[in-house]
């Protein structure tokens, strides 16, 4: 199978899906309307794919896009506040080529790392529900599927994304212990062949009250970056 075929392929389709008739509602409203601050941009509008090569070493798995983020830009993280924390850690750790991530085409290239969500529509109030959550799916499952031959680690940032990845690296041939580990910052689980890192959201809510730092971010990813095998 040539992955990067396979995988731009499967972009391609996740970028068509319309499969949760409020997330189509709600997306697509809020690229119509639009913020004032943004008002000359054409929105994206439209689930946004992973971003990342396809021999990724490391995925970031996230919770949905955001509503003005990656829902304007079509680009995971790119052009909203949370963006450009986790932008600046890849950055500072070696992993991203620039500390920034504001347009589809600003040149930014990502080492070894891929970004991905286990929703890939923004939702209204930042908030999917369980069944758009699990109609979902099958696109992280799929994505994680064509990755794992060079997948090593993964970061999954927050209890949501958590909860969904979990799952997903089962159906994607993964074995997962029994119970179910729980979500924790630095909780680190071995995946036959795979270390599986949790960390705090990097949501305003988490960033600009301190529960996540700057340097704690780092320090995951660093973690995860040495496990995965990258420089």
């Amino acid at each position: 199978m040539d992955n990067p075929s396979a995988l731009a392929r499967l972009d391609r389709r996740v970028a068509e899906c319309r499969a949760c008739p409020r997330l189509v509602e709600w997306r697509e409203e809020v690229a119509r309307t639009k913020r004032a601050a943004f008002a000359d941009w054409t929105y994206w509008g439209r689930p946004v794919p992973g971003f990342g090569p396809a021999d990724a070493r490391l995925v970031i798995i996230g919770l949905a896009p955001a509503a003005h983020g990656g829902n304007r830009t079509g680009r995971m993280f790119t052009g909203d506040r949370s963006g450009d924390v986790l932008y600046q850690a890849l950055y500072d750790v070696g992993l991203a080529s620039q500390p920034t991530s504001v347009s589809a085409d600003d040149g930014l290239e990502l080492y070894g790392v891929r970004v991905t969500a286990p929703v890939h529509c923004a939702p209204p109030a930042n908030k999917p529900t369980p069944g758009e959550r699990d109609t979902c799916r099958p696109w992280l499952v799929q994505e994680l599927t064509l990755l794992r031959p060079t997948l090593k680690a993964a970061v999954v940032l927050g209890a949501f994304g958590w909860q969904a990845a979990l799952p997903a690296f089962a159906a994607a041939g993964w074995t997962v212990p029994r119970p179910r580990p729980v979500f924790g910052h630095g909780a680190r689980v071995a995946l036959d062949g795979l270390d599986l890192f949790g960390c705090f959201h990097v949501s305003q809510r988490n960033t600009f009250t301190g529960r996540l730092t700057a340097e704690m971010l780092r320090e995951v990813l660093r973690t995860a970056a040495d496990a995965a095998g990258l420089p």
